[in-house]
Formats: structure tokens, sequence, C-alpha cells
């Protein structure tokens, strides 16, 4: 039971109902487990009551939320067009319009087969022969919450189909629709996972669905004009530690189905002639051994170009013929401990070798016959690159998206025959931004064990030079699943550091930035690692005169919000605020629980606290739920939301109630109606993040500048 006091500004006072926890001899007494009954309407309101409370103690921020909201709109160019793609005959692209939640996905007709660069829009032009394909406001009216999680038009151009969620729940209804005649077909596939596509002759759609434990587990073949329920089975996947995931090679040559846990992979081939044909695997699946292939053809015969970790640590590209993946194998780029290869795209006549070395990624042109590789160069020292847009087989140019701290997503094609670098367009920024005003630059810090982490920093130049005295900063980490935070650039920070904060990233361990054993250093049984070296990095800011604990606010989201739970229980005297988003902060209470979405997957990342009893201990030493302390917190602000399957609401919910416990100043704010990325539409997302930003600008005592 909730009960609320008549006054806005007291916290909920939820009822402390026991539940027993019992493993490996450790009896443990969760006072608010009973929260997960999330159709229990106790429950609901109780979270209704946190966020009443949650808005009352914001109340006073709310002239600043709607600055920060008008900075954001004032500098973003509403009514805007991407850059063109080209497939097939069309060149496909998306517009946004002024006052519009969501984007409009367009086609214009190509001048001529030779028409290889793509038109340069304007806002306020006529395309000529332009299509509306989807208009994102029109599908979302009626509903609160609106995500695409499929969209492809056949490679002639005739069909689309398009994958609608609108609870958040990442459940999509994938439909189907004439583009000839605008009719929408009868074919309508409920409860998919994202990612349908349709077969290179555009009869069929592939789609994937998932089990009881939100776990993409079957791949399904729909013959357009059929009914759902004659669709086939294609592959299933019953080991509950792997996805599964469908979708064919740029040649069209295959259909790849890609079996994987974060450290086990297997591929099988289907011939995309015949569909129905039993899947082929490429190499059967090795504990430990994670690879990814794309087909070729290298004088005139079909290979596939392959990057794994097989006795390679950061892994190596061979070549191996497709008529027998198992068979010979020639190393096209070896090995090389600390540049990490990422992934390989192949064309007909070169490919594209994504890699990271020095903790910035690279992209370089690989030549099929001789294996050389041409690195793209860059002239910052902090930036993020890489390949998309590129759906053509035979292309003389190839789309890179880049950017960095003070430079806006831009967009290149770059001339594989001249190596030029043509700019397609860069990211407007109105209201008369200057990159030169802006600094960013990468420091190292030496944690506990000697470790150096990586530590980037962005700041505006009038406030002085990082560490000339001290100034509000904003640290920023994530630390899991080897991913990486990039130096990107974000109009919505500008209102950090146009008011003097310097927004900084500890690039900590679990994460990808400085190759595979950054990562390895981070996971299981050295997750601390991920921990302390966020503590030492705030640390280091402090005692370097970057900053001081009453103006250092926190902020990681997801896996990055069990850092922000367990830095504050490590060293809470270092920040004044933590901001956690979507935070996984009970994750012993998950991932000792099989039938939670995710959690047997989970198993290779965090350990198994189920079967074992020595990753139950570790587990329980840092997870943030459990080692809630008497001692002065931060502030604290978590936000949720309801229907987000990746991170239950319960977690955050749980804890906040549980820091309350020991007099901290603890915020819920849970969205009613949004998933693990939050609300949708991107004005609502703007007054989030303006809501997430006045609070920690306020937390910094820089909410009046």
């Amino acid at each position: 039971m909730v009960t609320t006091d008549a006054a806005p500004a007291i916290p909920p006072v939820a009822t402390r109902t026991p539940i027993m926890r019992s493993h490996h001899g450790d009896d443990v007494e969760d006072a608010y487990e009973w929260f997960r009954a999330k159709d229990d309407a106790v429950v609901i309101a109780h979270l209704e009551a946190e966020n009443a409370y949650t808005r009352a103690r914001t109340a006073h921020l709310e002239e600043l939320r709607g600055r920060v909201f008008d900075e954001i709109k004032g500098r973003t160019l509403e009514t805007d067009l991407s850059v063109p793609s080209r497939r097939g005959t069309w060149w496909y692209y998306g517009r946004t319009l002024e006052g519009q939640q969501y984007g409009i996905q367009c086609r214009a007709p190509l001048s001529s087969p030779d028409d290889w660069n793509p038109p340069v829009l304007a806002p306020d032009t006529e395309v000529a022969g332009e299509q509306v394909l989807l208009d994102g406001n029109i599908e979302a009216e009626g509903h609160e919450f609106f995500s695409l999680g499929s969209f492809e038009v056949t490679a002639d151009g005739t069909r689309m189909l398009f994958g609608v969620d609108v609870a958040g729940d990442e459940r999509y209804v994938v439909r189907v629709r004439d583009l000839v005649t605008g009719e929408q077909l009868p074919d309508e596939i409920p409860g998919t996972f994202a990612g349908a596509t349709f077969s290179p002759d555009g009869r069929f759609i592939i789609y994937t669905t998932v089990d009881d434990a939100w776990r993409p587990d079957t791949v399904w073949l729909h013959e357009i004009g059929t009914p759902v329920e004659s669709d086939e089975k294609l592959f299933h996947e019953p080991d509950e530690r792997y996805w599964v995931g469908a979708g064919f090679t740029r040649s069209d040559k295959y259909l790849m189905i890609g079996v994987g846990s974060s450290i086990t992979s297997e591929e099988w081939l289907v011939d995309a002639s015949d569909l129905r044909a039993e899947p082929r695997v490429v190499w059967p699946r090795a504990e430990g051994v994670e690879y990814d292939s794309d087909h070729a053809v290298v004088d005139g015969e079909d290979v596939l170009f392959i990057l794994h970790n097989d006795e390679a640590l950061d892994f190596e590209l061979v070549r191996v013929a497709a008529s027998e993946p198992a068979g010979e194998r020639t190393v096209v780029v070896p090995h090389r401990p600390g540049e990490r290869l990422l992934g390989m795209s192949t064309f007909r006549d070169w490919g594209v070798l994504g890699y990271r070395r020095a903790g910035l990624p690279r992209l370089g042109l690989l030549d099929y016959r001789s294996g050389r590789v041409d690195e793209i160069d860059f002239d910052e020292p902090l930036y993020a690159v890489g390949s998309g847009g590129n759906p053509e087989w035979a292309p003389p140019l190839l789309r890179l998206g880049y950017g960095s701290f003070v430079t806006p997503g831009t967009v290149y094609d770059y001339e594989i025959a001249t190596g030029e670098l043509h700019l397609r367009k860069r990211q407007p920024v109105l209201g008369g931004y200057e990159p030169t005003d802006y600094g960013q630059a990468r420091v190292w810090v030496t944690a506990q064990d000697g470790a150096q982490v990586p530590l980037s920093l962005v700041w505006k130049r009038s406030f002085g030079e990082p560490g000339s005295a001290p100034r509000p900063v904003h640290l920023y980490g994530y630390g899991s699943y080897e991913h990486s935070i990039e130096p990107g650039f974000s109009i919505p920070r500008l209102s950090e550091l146009d008011r003097g904060v310097i927004f900084a990233v500890a690039h900590v361990r679990g994460g990808g930035e400085m190759g595979r054993q950054w990562y390895e250093d981070g996971k299981l049984l050295a997750k601390r690692n991920t921990f302390t070296d966020f503590v030492d990095c705030a640390r280091h800011l402090v005692d370097s005169g970057y900053t001081t604990p009453s103006t250092l606010v926190a902020e990681g989201g997801s896996a990055g919000g069990l850092l922000m739970g367990a830095v504050a229980n490590l060293a809470p005297e270092l920040f004044a605020g933590v901001l956690a988003d979507v935070p996984f902060v009970d994750a012993l209470t998950t991932i000792l629980d099989p039938s939670l979405p995710l959690t047997v997957i989970e198993w290779d990342e965090w350990g198994d606290p189920l079967h074992n009893a020595d990753v139950y201990a570790y587990m329980k030493s840092y997870s943030p739920y459990e080692n809630v302390r008497e001692v002065e917190y931060p502030k604290i602000l978590a936000v949720t939301s309801l229907n987000d399957t990746r991170v239950l609401y319960v977690e955050p919910a749980k804890w906040v109630a549980r820091l309350r416990e020991v007099g901290a100043d603890a915020l819920l704010k849970c969205e009613m109606v949004a998933g693990h990325g939050g609300v949708s539409g991107r004005y609502n997302a703007w007054k989030e993040r303006a809501f997430e930003l006045a609070w920690l600008l306020d937390t910094l005592g820089v909410a009046d500048a």
C-alpha cells in the first residue's frame, strides 16, 4: 500500500512487504520486490505518486526547462531533409517538418542510370517527382507512443513494409503497402521483432519473433498475399543464451541468419533463390568464438570475408570459399594486438573495414586482391566515423557519417577512384554556432591498478581552458557490452557548454574503446574495474583542479545506470548529483531470475549467480540496490519507463525507495507510456532532455547562468 501526504512535496512512502530470497545459503529480505506486479493498481498508484512528488520538487525549474527546450528547438532546423541514398532507380530520403513530431519517408526518381551524385535538397524547394512513402505523423495519430522498427522498399520499388510499435514494448506489427496503387495490402504480421526485410525478388518477408523472455529466437518466411498462419519457420534457436537475426547480403546472393550470445556466434547461409532450402552453417559454433561474414565475388569465385576472434583477441579477417566456408582460410588482415577489427562490409569491387586504434574508430578501403587497407584520414584529434546508407552493390562512392564533439554530424561521399571526400551535408546548428568557440581534448587517468583510462573533454573556450580554474563538470559513463562512447556532437549539450559546464566522458573498462581486452577487464568477475575507473576519473577531475565535488554531476543510462548506482555507493562524496537513465540498479535480482526478459543471455556478460556461488557473492558486492548504506548521498534523479522490456521500471523504483530509507534526496520519474529509449517524438524527446538538463544545471549551481 502507498500513502501520500496532502502536501505534494512529501515523498510517497511505500509499505515494506518483505519477500525472502535464498541462494547459496544466503537469505535476503527484499522489502520492495512487490513493485514488480506491473498490473497491480497499488503499484501504478505508487509510480504516479512518485511522478507527482518529482513534479512538485522540480516545479521551480519549470522556467529553466522551458528555456532549455527553447534553446534546443531554436538551434535545430525543424524543417529539414536528409541526404538522399540511391537504391535501384530512386533516391530515398527523409523529411522533418516544423511542428511535427515524426519523420516523413520520401523518394524521388533518378535523373539517369549514371546519376550517382545525390540531389541537393532544400526545405523550401519542390523535389521533382517526389513521392511520400510513409508519414510518421499520420501513422502516429491517436497514439501516445509511436516507433518504427522496420522500414524497407522492395528492390524494384513497388512495395513497402513498415513495422510499428505504439506501446513502447518493442513488439512491432508489420504491414505492407503497394506503392504503385497506394493500397494497403491485407498482409499484417503482429508481434515481430525489429528488422523485417523483403527478399530480393519482393515475394517474401523475412521476420523474427521473440520468446517469453523477449529473446528473438525464430526466423519466419511470409509470402506476400498468403495468411500469416501459413508462414514457414526458417530457423529456430532453442538455446536461451542466443539471439537470432536475419538479413540479406548486399549482393542479394544469400540470406544470412545470425545466432549470437555476447561471447559466441554462428551464421547460417540460405541461397536467396531458394529460401525454403535447408540453411547451411558457415562455421559451427565454438564457445567463446565470435565471427561475422559477408559475401563477395573475387576473380569469379563466390567467397566469404569472415572477421573472427578464434585465437585472435582483437580479431582477424580471413577469406574462405562460400561453397566450403569451413575449408582453407586465407588471412587477409592479420590479428594485431590492440587494434580491434570491428566490421567488414563488402561491395562488388572493394570492401570497407572498420577498426579501432588508440581509442578512436577508423575506416579503411580493402583491395580484394592485394589485401591492402587504405585508411581514410581525418584531421581532428577526436572524432567518430562510420559507413552507412550504402545499399547498392557496385557504387563508385562510399557514404560516410562523421562528427566530433565540436563538428556537427556530417555526411560525406568518398570517391573510390580518387580518394576525394565530397561534403554532402553538415547538420545545421542555428543561432550562429562556431566550432572554433569550443575545444575538445583527451587526457589519460591512471587507475588504481595502473591502467590508463581515456577521459574525453569538451568545453566552451570563452570560460577558460579546463584546469585553469574549477568549473562545473558533467561526467558521463557506460562501460558494458564492449560498447564505445564516441566523441559525437549534440545540440542539447550546447545548453550546458554555453553555461560554462565541461562535458566529460570516462571511457571506462567494460567498454570497447581500447580493444577487446579493455572489455574483458570490465565484465564478469572484473566488473568492479568499470566502477573504480569512473571514480578514478572523477577524482582526477577534482584533484587536477577541473572541478570540485559540489560542482560535479555524473550520468549514465541502462548498464551505465548500474555504473551510476555503483559509484554513488562507492564514492558519494565525489558528486553533487547522479542522473540515472533507465538504470540497471537491481542487477542481482534480475540476473537470478531466468524467467525475466534477457536474463539467460546476460549471464555471459555478468556471470550466472543462480548456479555459481562466487558470481552470486561478487554481484551482491556491487549491485546498487543491495549496497545502499547509511551515508550522505548526492542528489539522485532516476528516469524510467513503465513499458521498458530491457530494464524493468521496478529496478529504479525499488532503488529510490531504498535510498529514501537512508535519507537520500532521490527522485523517480516514470514515463507511463514509453519504452527503453524513453518517449517518442522529437519534441517530446527534447522536453524530456530539457527536464534532465534543468535538474542537472540546477544541481551544478548554474541554473541562472
